[in-house]
């Protein structure tokens, strides 16, 4: 600990931002917690009392020099509010990229067990973000993809049209039918999409009438190794797998285990606290998640044609409006490009990435697109003139 006598005003002033960084986080986790209940609120009251202790390692620091207490950063209050108010997975998402920020690392005056501490909360924070991710990722998926489409097929489709020197009312209507058109396009191709995905994951999964053929099996010959080999285990891994599984059935007759629900088969057969049951998951526990994460079919199906038509009707509103020429252009490709900045910044938040990184990204490919056919346009115009 620094001595009173070696402090610096620097140090002071950086000890209480830190102090008062660490109260407001652990405010979100609080806050954040308050909407949740079992598992997770457990986990993100956990985190605050973690802030707690760091809070707590400034003030010894500072003792008398304290002071009035400060108010944290602003990326934290803001933090801070959204977690009072939504908390959502994209305040988590904010939260996972906050921890990742924390310059413990390279201050003397933090202990290594902080700097790791803030390290660890980083991935606790990205594990509860990605529950979160995975329950809306299916239909998120087709929304953003549907917005961007939208956006950028439409804005080329209308900017094309508009630099051959095609009337106001063939560039709006040409709009209109892009903006339908793709709109049930996008909507039929998610649902035929998630579908098959979701037909060939129930194809994939365990036959029911496997369950029920264990108990009748040979021991000797151990024909329940073939399936852990054909699954993609070692030949000793999947003869030692089976063997586990079969000798834990002595304890139940055909009858009993039979009689049992599917879970609860898979329960008695593969002992939670052997090692051969923690080599593979347990399909029926993954087989939900793995739904969860694809959504469903008519979910992304209205997604898609939602977002799609919401964001093809962007590029259209200057027309609608009455615009027409190179004004009609230049407000059709910037309101674009603000709509391309929120979807990019979206997706940059939610995957805990920078959000300014994929909104410029966003942009650079929309308006990328829109300038190749507006410059065909344009050369379609001229030889046609």
């Amino acid at each position: 600990m620094t001595s009173t006598e070696q402090r610096t005003p620097a140090q002071i002033r950086r000890w209480r931002q830190y102090l008062a960084d660490e109260r407001a986080e652990a405010a979100v986790y609080r806050d954040l917690a308050s909407r949740r209940t079992g598992e997770e609120q457990a986990i993100l009251l956990a985190l605050a009392e973690a802030e707690r202790r760091h809070e707590q390692h400034w003030l010894d620091l500072l003792g008398e020099d304290t002071g009035r207490p400060l108010r944290g950063d602003v990326r934290t209050r803001v933090l801070g509010w959204l977690a009072r108010r939504f908390g959502s997975v994209f305040v988590l998402a904010l939260a996972q990229r906050a921890e990742a920020r924390s310059s413990y690392d390279e201050d003397a005056d933090a202990t290594p067990q902080m700097a790791a501490d803030e390290r660890i909360h980083e991935e606790v924070v990205r594990g509860l973000a990605t529950r979160g991710r995975n329950r809306m990722s299916g239909t998120f998926r087709a929304a953003v993809f549907g917005a961007n489409d939208g956006l950028v097929s439409n804005l080329a489709l209308v900017l094309g049209m508009g630099a051959t020197g095609a009337s106001r009312s063939l560039v709006l209507f040409s709009g209109l039918a892009g903006l339908l058109a793709g709109a049930l396009s996008m909507g039929a191709g998610e649902y035929v999409s998630v579908r098959s995905q979701l037909e060939l994951l129930q194809a994939s999964r365990p036959g029911p009438h496997a369950r029920a053929a264990l108990p009748h099996l040979d021991v000797d010959a151990n024909e329940l190794a073939l399936v852990y080999r054909a699954r993609g285990m070692a030949p000793e891994d999947a003869a030692a797998r089976a063997s586990a599984v079969l000798g834990s059935l002595e304890r139940l007759t055909g009858d009993a285990f039979a009689a049992l629900p599917d879970d609860a088969a898979v329960a008695s057969a593969e002992q939670p606290g052997s090692d051969e049951a923690a080599v593979a998951p347990d399909e029926a526990a993954e087989a939900p998640r793995e739904h969860e994460t694809i959504g469903t079919a008519l979910g992304a199906a209205v997604a898609s044609f939602c977002f799609f038509a919401t964001g093809a009707a962007v590029p259209v509103l200057p027309y609608l409006l009455g615009l027409d020429g190179p004004a009609a252009v230049a407000w059709a490709a910037g309101l674009v490009g603000l709509a391309l900045l929120a979807t990019g910044a979206t997706v940059g938040l939610l995957s805990g990435a920078s959000p300014a990184r994929r909104a410029l990204r966003q942009l650079a490919i929309g308006w990328g697109a829109a300038a190749a056919t507006y410059l065909l346009g344009l050369a379609f115009g001229s030889t046609v003139a």
